[in-house]
């Protein structure tokens, strides 16, 4: 952000935390124009890794067999699922229902029998497991909270929207994570693209950025 913008954001920011009882998310909305979503070539499918946390704790859920992983799944204190398991949370709505509020992993062995057998439900949610190629479980979710997803939906309307923090974070920490959102749209769409972004928290009036 430039200097100016930057100061507009930061009172934004120290004008609307603290006011809920509850810690508010800050929310990007990225409206395009020029672009046709219908179109299977435009529609937007990105993961982008953000400079610093969304500042969102969730708890994580592990599927695994390998005892390495398993181990390493316990010392984070994350739930485990066995791969004998995945049949009997079919017949379960509550707890498929549950999965939708933890961080998803899994060994990459189990990918292709959790596609078959959770994908139909995750799969239509962005919620299948993220592949744990690396046994630091701890640092894969780490980093994981520094991820987001940018995907255009329904009816591919010319918008998307994606939460780049929280209201307990620096401005200038959440600016960063802004840029680096807008900087990755630009390099995917183009800037003639990229009609106007607003900012906002949970329960707040939005900002326009740009």
């Amino acid at each position: 952000m430039e200097t100016e913008q930057l100061e507009k954001f930061s009172a934004f920011v120290d004008t609307n935390k603290g006011k809920r009882k509850f810690t508010q998310s800050v929310e990007l909305a990225v409206n395009f124009t020029g672009l046709d979503f219908s179109k299977q070539d435009n529609r937007l499918n990105m993961e982008i890794k953000l400079p610093n946390s969304t500042g969102r704790v969730r708890g994580v859920v592990v599927f695994a067999d390998n005892n390495k992983m398993i181990d390493a799944a316990a010392q984070i204190n994350a739930k485990l699922i066995h791969a004998n398991q995945l049949a009997d949370l079919t017949t379960d709505k509550k707890r498929m229902a549950e999965l939708l509020e933890y961080e998803l992993f899994a060994e990459p062995s189990l990918m292709p029998q959790i596609a078959k057998v959770l994908g139909p439900f995750l799969g239509p949610r962005n919620k299948m497991p993220r592949p744990l190629i690396d046994t630091d479980v701890a640092k894969v979710i780490s980093e994981s909270s520094r991820s987001i997803s940018i995907r255009s939906k329904g009816k591919y309307l010319p918008t998307v929207h994606c939460v780049v923090g929280a209201e307990n974070m620096k401005a200038a920490d959440l600016a960063a994570n802004i840029d680096e959102v807008l900087s990755s749209l630009v390099r995917k769409v183009g800037r003639p693209h990229i009609k106007s972004v607003f900012v906002k928290m949970t329960m707040s009036a939005p900002l326009r950025l740009m």
